[in-house]
């Protein structure tokens, strides 16, 4: 039996420092600008639809939606799906589906966030809901 692959510690920044504070407690955040309404991911407190600095930080259910994926079958720790989501709140991101079988993942699938444990905070990953 293989060993699990061990993943990379997160290096956060002051930016980021509360998105991974609140990783530790299973919490899913992404900043929200209260000048112009509009969530955001990754966390960066300028706003990039407004450029304003008025954001805030929002918890995110956790829930998204695959918008496309890629199957990574070849791959020294072997296969591996790739997509980008979209969440519930509306930001979409990068991130790798797992815990699923990638034969059955489908474009407008529903996902859930799930953490893995690193030597420092939790990382966000998603799985079929």
């Amino acid at each position: 039996m293989t060993e699990p692959r061990k993943l990379p510690v997160p290096q956060g920044n002051p930016e980021t420092a509360p998105f991974w504070e609140a990783a530790r407690q299973g919490k899913f955040m992404i900043k929200r600008c209260t000048a112009c309404g509009e969530p955001h991911f990754f966390p960066r407190s300028i706003c990039p639809f407004c450029f304003s600095d008025k954001t805030e930080w929002e918890q995110s259910s956790g829930e998204a939606t695959i918008y496309t994926f890629s199957l990574m079958r070849k791959s020294p720790t072997g296969p591996y799906a790739i997509a980008y989501v979209t969440l519930k709140e509306g930001p979409s991101l990068q991130t790798n589906i797992v815990d699923c079988d990638m034969d059955k993942l489908r474009i407008g699938q529903k996902v859930k966030v799930v953490w893995k444990p690193t030597d420092g905070a939790p990382l966000p990953f998603f799985t079929p809901a």
